[in-house]
């Protein structure tokens, strides 16, 4: 039973570290993060299971358990992160096994460290881009099938094309795609999260549709409740945070 989800963006600028100077700059969107996840440990879930989109993975949906590994050392910072809600250990790095984790969740482990997550174990899955809706719809269903009590963090980014200057330029559909989604996520709106557009999310470079999707599946029956807690595009590129509860 899906008891509470959290909705974050996941650009690596969220990580202070690698946006140096620039940090600042995401301090209300950290803050609405770390806001989100209150809202995921007062709801005092069995297990929290984390959703990020996983470019260049060999598989589909690809699983990575508590205390995995990930590091943000590509964008040129001695920074590493553990899927547990803890601090990294030098032997973490240095003993690692499995997958490393993809930049979505790498973003999620630091944000759980940051606020000390302790409120349940931890488990990931990458959804790699793009995957059919159908599949996303089918996947948070079965994360919730069962006993116990889950709560989903769900990391991804709006469009990538509302401005000139945007990763994927300027396009004019961007506004109202993303409109559509901060008003979906913030009252909770499952249908029309699993409606969204596959072909224009791809357009748009929207990051966050697949995992949105599987919160659909997830959210099927649970009648949770919404709040848009952010929502802006710092960069060209809207970055979206909400709760449900």
């Amino acid at each position: 039973m899906l008891v509470s989800a959290a909705v974050c963006p996941c650009p690596p600028l969220l990580v202070p570290a690698v946006a140096a100077g620039a940090a600042p700059e995401l301090d209300a969107a950290r803050a609405a993060c770390a806001d989100a996840l209150g809202v995921l440990a007062a709801s005092r879930p069995d297990r929290l299971v984390v959703v990020g989109p996983a470019a260049g993975t060999t598989t589909d949906l690809e699983t990575y358990p508590q205390g995995a590994y990930g590091s943000f050392r590509g964008y040129g910072v001695a920074v590493d992160v553990t899927l547990d809600g803890k601090p990294p250990r030098p032997e973490d790095r240095d003993g690692r096994s499995g997958a490393e984790l993809p930049t979505s969740l790498a973003v999620a482990a630091w944000l759980l460290a940051h606020v000390a997550w302790s409120a349940s174990p931890i488990q990931g899955l990458g959804v790699r881009e793009p995957l059919d809706a159908e599949r996303c719809i089918k996947s948070g269903r079965d994360i919730t099938t069962g006993a116990g009590r889950v709560a989903l963090l769900v990391m991804g980014d709006a469009s990538a094309c509302r401005t000139l200057k945007a990763p994927g330029y300027l396009d004019e559909r961007a506004a109202a795609f993303d409109a559509e989604v901060a008003r979906a996520l913030g009252s909770a709106d499952v249908a029309a999260l699993a409606a969204l557009d596959e072909s224009l999310a791809t357009d748009l470079k929207a990051a966050g549709r697949a995992c949105w999707q599987v919160l659909a599946g997830a959210a099927e029956g649970a009648d949770l409740g919404g709040a848009l807690l952010y929502d802006d595009a710092p960069y060209g590129v809207g970055y979206l945070v909400a709760a449900w509860s």
